[in-house]
């Protein structure tokens, strides 16, 4: 898109929309579990980012699968829902975010343990 502001906005849409459509249309108990994060759009495309609120793989599996079974379903839901001349066709990519975040946490709680164990040494350290 040449306005990075409209295409800015058309995702924000983009991303309610799909949220809705999932809660609402998609007869799917897995549906749930699903959490719309983020859209970007470019002009034949939207890339719709999404998490899982189970970890473990059975129920990512799962959702996925639910995804791409309804993307026909969903893309209609953007095309009634959206203003624009062509609807974008839709691709759905799991938002590594969240594990990525746990993982950074989990460095720095082992940086914080280490600082700890040298400050407690130093304490009773005297200077050469």
């Amino acid at each position: 898109m040449a306005d990075p502001a409209r295409a800015a906005r058309l995702a924000a849409r983009v991303k309610v929309i799909i949220a809705e459509a999932l809660r609402r249309t998609v007869k799917d108990d897995r549906a749930e579990m699903i959490t719309v994060t983020d859209a970007r759009v470019t002009n034949e495309h939207a890339t719709v980012y999404y998490t899982v609120l189970a970890p473990d793989d059975e129920t990512k599996a799962g959702a996925e699968q639910l995804l791409s079974t309804n993307q026909g379903l969903l893309r209609r839901e953007l095309g009634r829902n959206l203003n624009i001349r062509l609807t974008p066709t839709v691709e759905f990519v799991a938002d590594e975010i969240p594990e990525s975040a746990a993982h950074l946490e989990d460095l720095l709680r082992k940086a914080r343990e280490q600082d700890e164990a040298v400050a407690a040494r130093r304490e009773g350290a005297k200077p050469v």
